[in-house]
């Protein structure tokens, strides 16, 4: 593939060609002809003649090419004790009857089904499944409650619904199907069909005329044959919480997400077909279906389904066992995953228990990295250890060390360079490109590569107002950040989390970089609150690791020093409240948005995804006796 700055010059000099030429890998029923169309500028279209169809380069051409025998899919559910696998040919054998099924129950192409399950394998050949038939998924996460749920349904116009009858976790059961009924209560007009999976932990009483079983639905159901779509039909459908309240449906296009996909996986992960390579992340979100599902797949890996958590199933050594039995070559989790086993297992000892020697590399995504939590698991796992940067609108990186290209040096806080197919900028208040280390909003410049989402559901309109208006000629991320003079970005958060503190622009994840430097500290949030003085002021909160007896305002003390000390006075923190738990979602983003409100005596609500609504309750307590309003939550 060349190194990086050959490979990223290659890709400036013509991106068409680039593009074109990674097209090569994907296997088309009619192969374009024209491969970017700017005729409805600012959107573009990737591959707007050719045919193709996803399910079948996941699937069905590894089988044709002689490797259906190799595996396709690992389960593993401790909180089951389960472990299964699926070669190409069972995949293919499964999702080809499911997809006969669903066409039975008058799914086709340009369907909307919305797929409410764990991480179960029926989960995965449920979306396969929609993508044999040219139907487009919408997976709910299952955090969601009923009004979310709902909501999805609604502004998708599902024509089916596909549930498992219960989720599973460290704590137990817990029931869907109730969830689902509700909010089909809540869906105004034709009702959807439901399909229940029957999960013997926990099954659900179904709806007679309604609902159908998973079994049933499959009695005598022929295998269906893949059907070819336009590159630019969507694939599926991926809501994620907007400002206004209203759920965003991210589409996502299926040829340039094939090409975008297929490249990344040996491009920027390094992965080859036949390798194992797991994301531990849910199939709710962005990448799950990036590269639990889609990625692998596409490459031929053999991707790995985790039922579980990376702490209590059943001990802060769950990750490294399941590397360990299963042999995985690539891992990319969540840096709060990390955080959660360096708390537990300050030291690694839970590490050192298990052969990894199969593990190359270790990727990092989902929210910002803090620079120690990469150097403590780089120093412990004794190998990469790579951030890198996206989002659920982008489909795939923007910016990663892209190590199938070449290991560049690591600079823990950074997700290193721009991944060809994207020309990043950071633009100060006037538009201008910022200074190397001067922090300003971080843009794409347009077209954006394939992959990239092309629009929203039902929101076009939206799509631009949102992403594109704002600078014109860019896609907007919403994230803050600066190039140092090597031209390494760094991402400090999103822009709503730059503060002004007496018109002083500082960075609140600088601040909590700083706080998780302290040895006592496992993780850490800041949030900037009102002040009548000075606009804003920081506030900050840390969890102390695991075993620490040390006076907690002692610590708390030294932490305000440290912030003091290394960005100056100017920074205005003075307080550092020890917590026992900082509230975060299920897929373990800190609500920071949710506590600034509590404490400025804002309208606040409980987000959906919330995972222990107990610890916002501690936080709704700890304000007021900090000196913020607090207060119980209000329809907001």
């Amino acid at each position: 593939m060349g190194g990086y700055e050959q490979t990223y010059g290659r890709w400036q000099r013509d991106p068409e060609g680039f593009w074109r030429s990674a097209s090569e890998a994907i296997d088309w029923d009619l192969r374009p002809e024209t491969t970017i169309d700017h005729a409805h500028r600012p959107i573009a279209a990737w591959f707007p003649d050719g045919r193709l169809n996803t399910c079948f380069n996941a699937v069905d051409r590894h089988v044709r090419d002689g490797r259906g025998e190799q595996v396709a899919l690992i389960y593993d559910s401790p909180v089951t004790d389960t472990v299964a696998s699926y070669t190409y040919l069972d995949l293919r054998d499964h999702v080809s009857r499911l997809a006969g099924a669903l066409a039975r129950e008058g799914v086709g192409r340009g369907d909307r089904v919305v797929i409410y399950m764990p991480m179960i394998p029926e989960a995965v050949f449920t979306m396969l499944a929609c993508a044999r038939l040219g139907a487009v998924h919408s997976v709910v996460f299952g955090g969601f409650g009923s009004e979310e749920l709902a909501a999805r349904i609604t502004d998708s116009g599902a024509k089916a619904v596909v549930c498992a009858s219960c989720g599973i976790g460290p704590s137990g059961v817990l029931p869907y199907k109730p969830l689902v009924d509700r909010a089909l209560e809540l869906v105004e007009g034709e009702q959807p069909r439901c399909i229940v999976f029957q999960r013997p932990e926990g099954p659900a009483e179904l709806r007679p005329g309604q609902d159908i079983e998973w079994s049933r639905l499959l009695e005598g159901a022929p295998a269906a044959d893949c059907v070819p779509v336009a590159a630019t039909d969507p694939l599926y459908i991926l809501y994620t919480s907007g400002t206004t309240g209203v759920p965003k449906g991210i589409v996502r296009d299926t040829g340039g997400h094939a090409v975008a996909l297929n490249w990344s996986m040996e491009a920027i992960y390094g992965a080859r077909p036949g390798e194992i390579y797991w994301a531990a992340s849910d199939i709710g979100w962005v990448v799950g279906h990036s590269y639990v599902v889609y990625g692998p797949l596409l490459h031929g890996c053999t991707t790995l389904l985790y039922e579980g958590k990376p702490v209590g199933t059943p001990d802060a050594g769950a990750f490294w066992r399941v590397i360990e039995q299963h042999g995985v070559n690539v891992m990319f989790t969540a840096p709060t995953a990390i955080r959660a086993i360096k708390r537990e297992d300050p030291d690694g000892r839970r590490i050192a228990e298990h052969d990894l020697s199969s593990l190359r590399t270790l990727f990092l995504a989902g929210e910002r990295c803090d620079p120690d939590t990469l150097q403590w698991a780089s120093d412990r796992l004794g190998r990469p250890v790579i951030d890198h940067w996206w989002q659920t609108e982008s489909g795939w990186s923007m910016a990663a060390n892209c190590v199938g290209l070449e290991l560049l040096p690591v600079k823990p806080g950074s997700p290193t360079k721009p991944v060809p197919g994207y020309e990043i900028e950071v633009l100060d208040d006037d538009g201008r490109p910022a200074a190397a280390g001067e922090q300003g909003s971080i843009c794409v410049r347009l077209p954006l590569p394939p992959g990239f989402t092309p629009t929203l559901w039902n929101g076009e309109e939206r799509f631009v107002e949102t992403y594109l208006a704002p600078r014109p000629g860019y896609y907007s991320t919403a994230d803050s950040g600066y190039y140092d003079e090597d031209g390494y970005l760094y991402v400090m958060g999103r822009t709503d989390d730059v503060i002004n503190v007496a018109g002083h622009r500082l960075s609140t994840g600088q601040m909590e970089e700083i706080l998780a430097s302290h040895r006592d500290v496992a993780e850490s949030a800041v949030i900037g609150v009102a002040d009548a003085y000075r606009g804003q002021v920081p506030l900050g909160f840390a969890v102390l690791k695991s075993g620490v007896e040390r006076d907690p305002e002692q610590v708390a003390a030294e932490l305000v020093t440290l912030v003091r000390d290394r960005v100056g006075p100017v920074a205005a923190l003075k307080t550092v409240a020890i917590v026992d738990a900082l509230p975060k979602t299920r897929s373990g983003k800190v609500l920071r948005a949710t506590i600034r409100q509590i404490a400025d005596g804002r309208a606040w609500s409980v987000p959906p995804t919330i995972e222990d609504a107990r610890v916002l309750d501690d936080f709704v307590e700890l304000l007021p006796a900090l000196g913020y309003a607090g207060g119980p939550a209000v329809p907001s």
